[in-house]
């Protein structure tokens, strides 16, 4: 059953639609105050349709753009909240890009790499590498390079991080059945 274009999104709908992990809306949240969803009796959030396109352009700043926080930050306050509602869309007005808005590769990798596709269920990671995951704090920390970074192919780091994962649960595996065999000799 789709709900009407109009219609109050929860955070669970939102994650699936723009593609991204609850937690990372939950960060941005406390990141860019102009991101006030409703919030009901236990703190369940629903959000309006404008506060999904805030979110989409925020994303495409973040991750599509390889902008830092500190630069969409920077792009709320000079442009404004309709002007970052609009950016996602095919032929909108982009910003100007300034030298501190660009992330090196390694802060596009945290931010941008994971965070746009959501952690299949069943899978775990330490609260470092979900750190590391969904840019929490990472790419506002990143120095800022002199030129722009170049874009990075998020498919490519996506399918990379795929098969990272994948070789860690048969490390993992591995390292847990060595440990069993020497317990149980």
């Amino acid at each position: 059953m789709d709900k009407a274009p109009d219609a109050f999104r929860t955070i669970s709908e939102v994650a699936v639609e723009l593609e991204i992990p609850q937690h990372v809306l939950r960060f941005w949240e406390s990141r860019f105050h102009e991101i006030r969803p409703m919030k009901r009796g236990g703190g369940r959030r629903f959000y309006r349709p404008q506060d999904v396109d805030l979110l989409r352009g925020i994303r495409h700043l973040l991750y599509g753009e390889g902008y830092t926080i500190r630069g969409v930050q920077r792009i709320l306050r000079e442009h404004g909240q309709r002007f970052v509602q609009n950016v996602w869309q095919p032929g909108a007005p982009q910003p100007t890009r300034m030298p501190a808005d660009a992330a090196s590769d390694e802060s596009v990798e945290q931010a941008g790499g994971a965070a746009s596709s959501p952690q299949e269920p069943g899978q775990s990671g330490s609260p470092r590498e979900q750190q590391q995951l969904d840019g929490a704090g990472a790419a506002e920390h990143a120095p800022a390079p002199a030129a722009a970074a170049p874009r990075l192919n998020v498919r490519k780091l996506e399918g990379v991080i795929n098969e990272l994962a994948a070789c860690r649960a048969l490390l993992d595996a591995a390292l847990s059945e060595c440990a069993s065999s020497e317990h149980g000799a």
